[in-house]
């Protein structure tokens, strides 16, 4: 059965050694943040886990972050689906995606804040980097609506507390939350908005797919879920958020009130700069009986945010190529968990069908996506293991022959900070493919015939050492013996 909510997600994820909780008493502004970091700057992928610090100082509600990006085995709990199986999940979902539906009651607003009851530092927002963040962040879905269309927008924009009643959201240029945000501002009307924290797992995760302007997350979600979403109607706003979630924030954004937002630690591993963002004033709080607040915790990477960020766009990016462009020669799509879609590497398989087709699919992906390098590999190559991703580089790479740069790429500086020049100054940005598909017959792989090597796993057990798990890599090439 699908998830109800995350109550039900983490449970999951506990009987599965994805969750680890901990009693012993910690401060949101700066324990929760440092242990986590701890978590994915010291342990090897294979070994990470969600926290949950039930015993958080000054406040009754537990925190919880990692859970849903500790790893892909995360992600593939969240979905459902095996480790190998998240890219068909998702093409799956974009192709048929499913229409919430509303409803007259939720759990998320069992209680109900309003006025001045409704204060932010009732909740335990966290600090992400401490002695360095101007204050706390919320690190969450947020929602808004066109004025104009209806269509409404879950995305993740940091929110900085500027004090218990208002916040600055920081809603950059170009994002479908600022577009639908104007539409209302432009007509001199505040704009609705809220923060959804701690929802259903495939809501948070169709919520980081970079999807086409227009189209609705929540309807990718319920094709994740494989059933509609339940939304509700806000207490104080015109929006409509997940019926179950823990905890709901909901605000309005009034013409012309801005604030300076920043410095944050962002995704790329740096602090971002200082820039005026729009002020949203707080005009409910609604929540479970007894709730959890949770929080993506990003800025250095390898992070919650960039490793769940590369899992869902790799499969919007294969839908794409397939769907879009007609590639139907592209296998498999792999974003590396470092930057998340955003400068990342993005790794290929696919089986060319001409001279220069792995250089055609890396132009496409170059021009439709944020991705800064391309590496093209055939199908008989593990685009997840970089071991065999590098062998495949030197053995069928040829630098001045399979290489094509993208200059005069703009990105802006807070996306990528190697546009900047030792003076300060602003330079446009690039790209690069790497076209690593095999162009001649390099005869047949120096292994032994894979029954030969069949054989010799007996032996292997035989002679008492140590048992291991056929890595993909070895199968593929065996496959080719």
């Amino acid at each position: 059965m699908p998830f109800r909510d995350m109550r039900d997600y983490l449970a999951a994820l506990e009987q599965q050694n994805l969750l680890r909780r901990v009693s012993r008493e910690v401060d949101h502004n700066w324990e929760v943040a440092c242990l986590a970091k701890w978590m994915y700057q010291a342990l090897p992928i294979d070994r990470r886990f969600g926290l949950y610090f039930q015993n958080v100082k000054g406040t009754t509600i537990p925190v919880v972050t990692g859970a849903l990006g500790a790893c892909p085995a995360s992600v593939a709990v969240a979905l459902q689906c095996e480790v190998g199986e998240i890219n068909r999940t998702v093409v799956g979902a974009v192709r048929n995606p499913i229409k919430p539906r509303i409803v007259d009651r939720g759990v998320c607003q069992d209680i109900v804040l309003a006025g001045d009851t409704a204060t932010l530092d009732t909740l335990p927002i966290v600090t992400w980097t401490p002695g360095k963040d101007k204050a706390p962040y919320l690190t969450t879905i947020v929602v808004t609506r066109d004025h104009d269309t209806g269509i409404p927008n879950m995305g993740v924009y940091r929110t900085m507390v500027l004090d218990n009643r208002a916040v600055v959201v920081n809603l950059s240029p170009n994002r479908q939350g600022t577009r639908n945000v104007q539409t209302w501002i432009e007509k001199g009307k505040k704009a609705p908005i809220a923060w959804v924290i701690a929802t259903e797992p495939v809501v948070h995760l169709a919520t980081v797919a970079n999807l086409p302007y227009g189209r609705d997350e929540i309807e990718l979600a319920g094709g994740l879920k494989g059933e509609p979403i339940d939304l509700v109607r806000c207490k104080s706003i015109d929006l409509a958020v997940p019926a179950n979630a823990e905890i709901i924030v909901e605000a309005e954004i009034a013409p012309d009130e801005k604030h300076d937002e920043g410095p944050f630690g962002e995704f790329a591993g740096y602090m971002g700069q200082v820039e005026k963002r729009p002020i949203a004033r707080v005009t409910a709080i609604t929540h479970r009986r007894d709730p959890i607040f949770y929080g993506y915790t990003s800025q250095m990477p390898p992070s919650e945010s960039t490793t769940i960020q590369s899992l869902m766009n790799a499969g919007v990016i294969l839908q794409m190529l397939r769907d879009h462009i007609g590639e139907q020669s592209v296998q498999d799509v792999w974003i590396d968990l470092t930057f998340g879609g955003l400068l990342a590497h993005g790794i290929v398989a696919m089986t060319p069908q001409f001279p220069g087709h792995g250089k055609r699919v890396g132009r496409a992906i170059a021009d439709t996506t944020l991705l800064k390098r391309i590496t093209v590999v055939d199908v008989d190559v593990d685009i997840r293991d970089q071991s065999h991703v590098d062998w495949a580089l030197n053995s069928r790479f040829s630098p001045q022959r399979d290489t094509v740069i993208i200059d005069d790429v703009y990105v802006p500086l807070h996306i990528d900070p190697s546009v900047r020049d030792a003076r300060g100054n602003l330079w446009q940005g690039s790209k690069l493919i790497l076209d690593a598909t095999q162009k001649i017959d390099s005869g047949p792989f120096s292994l032994p015939p894979k029954e030969m090597m069949a054989k010799a796993l007996n032996v292997w057990k035989e002679c008492g050492l140590p048992e291991f798990d056929i890595p993909l890599r070895a199968k593929l090439r065996l496959d080719k013996s």
